[in-house]
């Protein structure tokens, strides 16, 4: 297991948890692990991860809808999507680095 899925289980893990718990800074811990995964994406894999951060952060208020439980899944979805849109972040400014690098 390499350093990458390390980080993006801890990431997951955190968002888990922070559905339940409290966490200080969580959206900056997801964000930072975020950014850490993205810098070690191949470029085959940057649109799939920018469009699933577009995606999870769009559609996580559809868990809404469910009792009891949407609350915790919106907010375990919407997590996700901030750990996801910290490597979407990481990607974009990559690409923009090199087209703009002398």
């Amino acid at each position: 297991m390499n350093s990458q899925k390390i980080v993006g289980w801890i990431g997951v893990a955190v968002a888990v948890v922070g559905a339940f718990v409290t966490i200080p800074y969580v959206g900056a811990i997801l964000l930072i692990a975020g950014l850490i995964i993205g810098a070690t994406i191949i470029a085959d894999q940057h649109v799939r991860v920018i469009v699933s951060a577009l995606a999870l952060t769009a559609f996580a208020h559809l868990f809404d809808a469910i009792p009891s439980a949407g609350p915790y899944l919106t907010s375990i979805v919407a997590s996700i999507g901030v750990l996801a849109g910290g490597a979407a972040l990481t990607i974009i400014f990559r690409n923009l680095f090199a087209r703009l690098k002398p």
